[in-house]
Order: C-alpha cells, then sequence, then structure tokens
C-alpha cells in the first residue's frame, strides 16, 4: 500500500472511531498492518480504539509498538501517558504525558491529562495551573472543565467548582455525571457553610 493509500485507510478508521465504529477502525488498521508492519499510526489508531474499548492490555500492546517505531510521537505517547492514568500509575503517565508536550506543545488534551496525573502525584498546584492552561486554550470543552471541577471540590472550592460543572450542564445538558456533580457540590457547600459559621 503507498503512503497516500495508507494515509486515505488511516483516515476512514478515524471517522470510524469518531463514529463509535471501533471494531471497524481496528480491523482496517490491521490491513494496513498486513503491508506494512512499520507503520506507527496504525498502531497508534488500534490503541486509541482498545483505549475507547477499555480493553487497556491490547491498546498498551499496540501503543508500545508505536512508541518503538517512532518514539517522538506526540500522539502515542499521549495516549499511553492516559493509559498509565486511568491504571493509577502517576509517575508513568506524566513521564509520557511530557514527552507528548514537549513535541506538541500547548495540546489541551495533553495538557488536561498531564495536569490530572501531576495533581493525583501530589503535585496540586502544578496540577491545577496546568488544567486551568487547558482550559484557557479550549474553553467549550467539558471534559477539561469537568476534571477541574472535581479538583476544586477535591480542594474544597466550591464556588469555582459549581461555576464549571453549571458551565458543563449549559453544554451538555443530558451530562448526568455533571448534574450528580453540582448537586454535590451544592449540598457540600451548605454544609461546609454551617461548619466555618459554627468556628
Amino acid at each position: 500500500m503507498s503512503d497516500a493509500g495508507t494515509n486515505v485507510v488511516i483516515e476512514k478508521a478515524e471517522e470510524l472511531k469518531q463514529a463509535g465504529e471501533h471494531e471497524q477502525a481496528i480491523k482496517l488498521c490491521e490491513r494496513v498492518l498486513m503491508s506494512d508492519l512499520e507503520c506507527a499510526e496504525a498502531y497508534e489508531e488500534i490503541g486509541d480504539n482498545f483505549l475507547s474499548l477499555k480493553e487497556y492490555f491490547k491498546a498498551k500492546k499496540a501503543l508500545e509498538m508505536a512508541i518503538k517505531i517512532n518514539p517522538e510521537s506526540a500522539n502515542a505517547n499521549y495516549l499511553i501517558g492516559f493509559l498509565y492514568s486511568c491504571f493509577g500509575k502517576w509517575k508513568t503517565s506524566i513521564e509520557y504525558l511530557e514527552k507528548a508536550d514537549k513535541v506538541y506543545q500547548n495540546h489541551p488534551e495533553i495538557l488536561r491529562c498531564l495536569g490530572w496525573s501531576m495533581y493525583h502525584d501530589g503535585h496540586k498546584v502544578k496540577g491545577i495551573v496546568l488544567l486551568e492552561r487547558s482550559l484557557s486554550l479550549s474553553p467549550e470543552d467539558p471534559l477539561i472543565m469537568s476534571d477541574l471541577g472535581v479538583i476544586y471540590m477535591n480542594e474544597k472550592n466550591f464556588e469555582k467548582a459549581e461555576k464549571l460543572f453549571s458551565k458543563v450542564v449549559q453544554i451538555e445538558p443530558g451530562n448526568k455525571k455533571a448534574e450528580e456533580c453540582l448537586n454535590a457540590i451544592r449540598f457540600f457547600r451548605r454544609e461546609y457553610d454551617k461548619l466555618k459559621k459554627k468556628k
């Protein structure tokens, strides 16, 4: 398969992934690998689709192949960094995400994941700063707002958390998790205010 042909197939796989057709996207990328075992992009797409299917071991295997072929791939480093964050392996996650950030600086999604991992690895201020920067680059992104909202809940900054989740509900009216968080924040805020008044 020519480079142009490979690109067309990878683009089609990307479209299938966006449509939620993960198995079909994986099959297309496997076809690419039959003629080109060194196609890092095909492994990246396979890994990304397995992540969406929550088949983490298969995702890890595909992404490790992508990085072996192209160690500087921002996408592969980002995806495997995200994968390690799913396991709570914060240091390893940060290592890969920082590499992705060096290659593709100021990408909101990379910064979102890096901020989340930093925060959970104990670098709370740095994590919040990265998430805030991510939000400033993509101010309408509900995932960034939700992550930042959860962190502000943890920090008992209920005012900021409430603003963020209110905006998520505005953007995505049917977002049940955001609505639950908003209700929890309002409850905690009332209880926290009562405690402060008693002191």
